[in-house]
């Protein structure tokens, strides 16, 4: 087993990884920003190294100052989190290079994955069902027209280097197509450096439904239960639940064994994700993306398959097998919510520093939080100051206590949207489960 390790992230995601390395009693190194200076998980881990200033393209994103600490704290590993390097091909192939030990998968898989374009083609011919859409970049705005009046309107225009819910717009016809092609294009060249666009058909009515994979040690590809993500705004998760209200047991089956088809293709080992849309009219689904890291809502498929999911991925990268039997049934409910500092109406960033944070506790509730009482949330990073997860019997158990713990988690400060998640969870339409990715707009 892996016995030190050096996580290469910040906030809740750090102090998820340290709280799991220090039960199975590993070292662990943190490193920080100066603008995250005496922020919890600086204090909490064994040691912690500044790697630069508030910047992340001088801390954060610095492979050259990360691997050094590394390289001077003497650990083994290294565990990226996500965002920031986590989908870097090149870091991951560093750290590699340099004799550690990379908790996530290969180089070839981040790099097979990350160009939109190349995973669809993979997939399709893997058998994954992919929308319809262009098997080579729209290299001119006559291009995507052609492309478009094949697909048919409305079409989404994708960056095929982006990811987040980055770099993405809705065109209705040729018109709104020409004007989104050119800023998508732009917006990749600036924010990926890979100026490519994707055309593909636009459902207006879908929900977002993702499977959670794991390539095993051994040269398996295992799949466990779907997530729900569909509570967006940007095209950016809000809320996610698991099971997936939408998903029967047949339809489950379809879905995992899409995942793990796709898993396969490209010899995944670690933890990842398969993100998908669903069309809830003829329950048809089709492959958008895979995230090579773990997902920001894990803890959902944590909670439903009681097992941690950090520890899996430190025992898969030690090439040791995993704690728990792939056939056991889920059982519950989970739901997270991610608690971020914004205004709960237009969601716009709202930093600060904290002078009140009371956390909510009791049976089925869990908050994996980055920021305590008299930290300060900068405008540097994402926004997203904890996540409120709750766990029940079923699904309206999980909302029952969901509601309680947001009317008692207690912030002032920054601006958060606590406020929003109360309404969402007194809304008819997400009580009744059946919602799509359109119903934050439709509350607004």
């Amino acid at each position: 087993m892996i016995d030190s390790l050096l996580i290469a992230n910040r906030g809740e995601i750090a102090r998820r990884i340290i709280r799991t390395a220090k039960r199975l009693g590993i070292r662990t190194v943190a490193v920080y920003s100066e603008a995250d200076a005496g922020m919890p998980f600086v204090v909490e881990a064994d040691e912690a190294i500044c790697v630069g200033p508030a910047n992340p393209a001088q801390s954060y994103r610095n492979t050259e100052a990360i691997l050094a600490a590394a390289k001077s704290t003497g650990v083994q590993a290294v565990h990226p989190g996500y965002g920031f390097l986590s989908e870097n091909a090149d870091f991951a192939r560093a750290v590699a290079t340099n004799g550690l030990i990379w908790v996530g998968p290969s180089a070839e898989a981040i790099t097979a994955m990350g160009d939109k374009i190349n995973a669809r083609n993979l997939m399709a011919d893997a058998g994954v069902p992919v929308a319809p859409g262009t098997h080579d970049p729209a290299a001119t705005v006559e291009a995507a027209v052609e492309a478009a009046n094949t697909i048919g309107y409305p079409v989404m225009v994708k960056a095929a280097a982006g990811g987040g819910g980055m770099g993405m717009a809705v065109a209705a016809d040729e018109a709104a197509l020409r004007v989104e092609y050119d800023k998508v294009h732009s917006f990749a060249e600036r924010m990926f450096g890979d100026g490519s666009v994707l055309i593909e058909r636009y459902f207006p009515r879908v929900r977002h439904v993702e499977v959670q994979i794991l390539g095993l040690a051994d040269g398996r590809v295992i799949a466990l239960s779907e997530r729900e993500c569909s509570v967006q705004r940007r095209n950016q998760k809000l809320v996610e639940e698991a099971p997936s209200p939408a998903v029967s047991p047949e339809l489950r089956e379809r879905f995992l064994a899409a995942a793990v088809r796709a898993g396969e293709a490209v010899n995944y080992r670690n933890a990842g994700t398969v993100e998908c849309l669903l069309d809830p009219a003829t329950g048809e689904f089709f492959f958008l993306e895979m995230n090579t890291r773990l997902q920001v809502e894990h803890p959902i498929t944590e909670l439903i398959h009681g097992i941690d999911l950090v520890e899996q991925q430190l025992r898969i990268a030690s090439g040791e097998p995993i704690t728990f039997s792939v056939d056991a049934p889920t059982s519950g409910h989970a739901i997270e919510l991610r608690v971020n500092a914004e205004d709960p109406k237009r969601f716009l960033p709202g930093p600060g520093k904290i002078t009140t944070w009371s956390e909510p506790s009791g049976d089925g509730v869990r908050v994996d939080s980055g920021f305590a009482a008299d930290t300060t949330v900068t405008p540097f990073y994402d926004s997203l100051m904890a996540k409120l997860i709750v766990y029940g019997t079923d699904r309206q158990d999980a909302i029952a206590k969901a509601r309680a713990a947001v009317a008692d988690f207690q912030i002032a400060g920054p601006k958060n949207n606590l406020p929003f998640f109360a309404e969402l969870l007194d809304n008819a339409e997400f009580v009744g489960g059946d919602y799509d990715t359109g119903i934050v707009a439709r509350m607004r």
